[in-house]
């Protein structure tokens, strides 16, 4: 569930985006370009889905390999530790990408970065989805896909601030909370099932505050040209929180 609790700390650091992450006014005002523009956005947002596809093209390769590859399937099934050491390296890089603005904000190291997260955060996910039958994790792909589409389709549309839904979310993960401790000790279909659909949603309107934030420039939560590796990190992890979540609630594991 670190995910969860990344995500919650990257959310948090949009608190600050103005003066913090972004540096000062004074340092956008040096930036020679305006970001209302429209074209300069449109730029943004197809640098941002760009890095997105190619991080989504990986994952799904490795998830692919893992699932179809008999050695290496078993080899990660008898081997939790892939798993585990990919975590570590996936929540280090990650902590490092979201407080280091020097990091996030250079080229190459901001690449270098995230590919190695993007590969760990692909490796922990292909040692889960061995776990399952093939058409379970080709179900859950084929759901998420359409479920974030929908999604990002639904906030570049609509008119409303979804950030006004900061107060649900808390209330949702406090719900959420309370559920994953009971789940700890009373192991129940309903009890699972529960607690994916609220991460499920949780991550849903997530995954369109941060769409929101990419082109809404009216917004205090504006993303400026230099965070896109910011925007591909919330995107990425939205997405693919959202997979975990209905890979769990469509099947057990094989084991």
């Amino acid at each position: 569930m670190w995910n969860l609790q990344i995500n919650n700390s990257l959310e948090s650091v949009e608190m600050s985006r103005k003066y913090d992450v972004y540096g000062s006014i004074e340092d956008q005002l040096v930036k020679g370009f305006d970001f209302n523009d429209a074209s300069i956005r449109r730029g943004f947002i197809r640098k941002v889905y760009s890095i997105l596809s190619v991080q989504l093209g990986i994952t799904t390769a490795v998830i692919c390999w893992f699932l179809f590859h008999e050695p290496t399937k078993r080899f990660v099934q008898h081997h939790s530790a892939v798993m585990y050491v990919s975590l570590v390296i996936a929540a280090v890089t990650i902590i490092v990408l979201a407080c280091c603005r020097n990091v996030r904000r250079k080229t190459p190291a901001n690449y270098i970065f995230l590919f190695i997260f993007t590969l760990a955060e692909s490796f922990s996910l292909g040692s889960v989805a061995s776990f399952y039958d093939v058409d379970i994790v080709a179900i859950s792909v084929g759901v998420t896909a359409i479920v974030c589409l929908g999604l990002t389709l639904f906030a570049f549309l609509t008119t409303w601030d979804f950030h006004s839904l900061s107060g649900i979310l808390m209330v949702l993960s406090l719900v959420l909370v309370a559920f994953g401790i009971t789940a700890i000790f009373y192991r129940n279909n309903i009890i699972r099932l529960v607690l994916g659909a609220i991460i499920v949603l949780i991550f849903s309107i997530y995954l369109v505050i941060d769409t929101q934030m990419m082109f809404r420039e009216d917004s205090m939560f504006s993303i400026y040209p230099e965070e896109y590796i910011f925007a591909v990190l919330n995107l990425y992890m939205d997405i693919l929180n959202i997979f975990i979540c209905i890979l769990f609630l469509f099947g057990r594991d094989s084991r």
